[in-house]
């Protein structure tokens, strides 16, 4: 027989070790919720670290899989299909942008972005062969490549995966003045997220994107953001950008561009940047397949249609307000923007891991991160219902109580 125990035991046996996840093995999706191979349901409030934004197998996003699957699923790009042009122009048309170069996961935007930017440092900024340098804040997640992790200061990330490729300078998150003094003539483009997701949804202060986008601006320098977590609705807006008014010149994308059907990233950008990369320099067999074409532009679809953007900014707010009004003596910090939102609890509360295991027992899957935070992110489709439920969960769990 099946069961949480046997399954978990022949991960552990057989797995690498390099995951630790709670000890509850899913079976099935819905909406905002998960069960487990026993039939316990879960309200998820990680939603696969925001990638079923639109809720777990949405059936227009299925229905758009099982009906592609069965016509044609990969020609690589030796030849055309008929999905690429179209998800081209549709995610154009919706976000602004110029030009679109599709990947697969998320950490191959990253390293995508981070060659084209290069490349255009040296053939239209004129920045000497090899000089090149991308700064980069403290406390980044951008995947988990041997490039990324060269320039993350996570040492979970970096020990023991050394050497690592130089070109990278990094600063601390939010302190424009810091990126302003570490500009040079060699800087070719500044990566960052527009809130630090797994560093415990991190939001810089007011104004600094702003003048973030003027210091490259003057600068001649790419702004490129990493809006695979915080895009695609997670805060409220289609884009996080959105929040301070400005435009990135590379935006890239993933995680809910395929509502957790399949791997489907993207660089967003213009001809100036992305036209540099010629036939050979650079490309993915998998990468803008037709399966994955059909998934995201139905994912972009429902959406916008079914106004899960406007969902995350209203019920964003609630679920914050609620969360804050929790009297605990646990709690040290309430965050969030949309429906991406944090919990900081005191060092001596005991480690936000068991708080995590309380929410499992109570019917709510969330995660924590850096040792005592507490990661929420539910579905962009929840409902105030459904918050008020998840909330009953946190006020047990965390809440004082006489």
């Amino acid at each position: 027989m099946t069961t949480t125990k046997t399954l978990i035991a022949l991960e552990d046996r057989l797995g690498a070790h390099n995951y630790r996840p709670l000890d509850v093995a899913l079976a099935r999706g819905e909406g905002v919720y998960v069960y487990d191979v026993d039939g316990t349901r879960y309200l998820d409030c990680l939603s696969a670290y925001s990638a079923v934004n639109q809720g777990h197998c949405h059936p227009k996003i299925l229905q758009a899989l099982v009906e592609q699957a069965g016509k044609l699923t990969l020609t690589s790009r030796a030849f055309h299909n008929d999905q690429l042009g179209l998800f081209y122009e549709e995610i154009a048309a919706l976000t602004g942008s110029h030009k679109v170069l599709p990947m697969n996961t998320g950490a191959e935007a990253v390293e995508s972005a981070i060659k084209a930017v290069r490349k255009w440092g040296y053939e239209v900024k004129g920045i000497p062969d090899d000089q090149a340098e991308i700064i980069v804040c403290a406390n980044n997640f951008h995947g988990r490549t041997i490039g990324i992790v060269g320039f993350s200061t996570d040492p979970d990330a970096r020990g023991g995966f050394g050497p690592f490729a130089p070109g990278f300078r990094v600063i601390p998150f939010g302190d424009a003045e810091a990126l302003e003094q570490a500009i040079t003539p060699n800087t070719a483009g500044f990566l960052v997220e527009p809130i630090q997701g797994e560093a415990g949804v991190l939001i810089p202060p007011p104004g600094y994107f702003a003048r973030v986008r003027e210091l490259c601006t003057a600068h001649n320098v790419v702004l490129i953001l990493d809006e695979i977590q915080t895009g695609l609705g997670r805060t409220g807006k289609l884009l996080a950008e959105e929040h301070e008014g400005i435009e990135a010149d590379v935006t890239l994308l993933g995680k809910a561009l395929s509502g957790g059907f399949y791997p489907v990233s993207a660089v967003l950008s213009n001809s100036e940047v992305l036209g540099v990369l010629q036939p050979g320099q650079h490309g993915s067999t998998f990468g803008g397949n037709p399966l994955a074409c059909a998934v995201a532009r139905m994912a972009l679809k429902v959406l916008v249609e079914e106004d899960m953007i406007g969902n995350a900014e209203r019920l964003g707010t609630y679920f914050l307000d609620q969360l804050t009004s929790i009297r605990s003596n646990h709690i040290k910090a309430v965050r969030g923007r949309g429906l991406m939102l944090a919990i900081d609890l005191h060092p001596e509360a005991g480690g936000a891991r068991d708080f995590c295991y309380r929410l499992r027992d109570r019917g709510v899957l969330a995660k924590d991160t850096h040792t005592d935070t507490i990661r929420i992110a539910p579905p962009l489709v929840i409902t105030k219902a459904q918050i008020d439920d998840a909330m009953g969960a946190f006020e047990a769990v965390l809440g004082d109580h006489p």
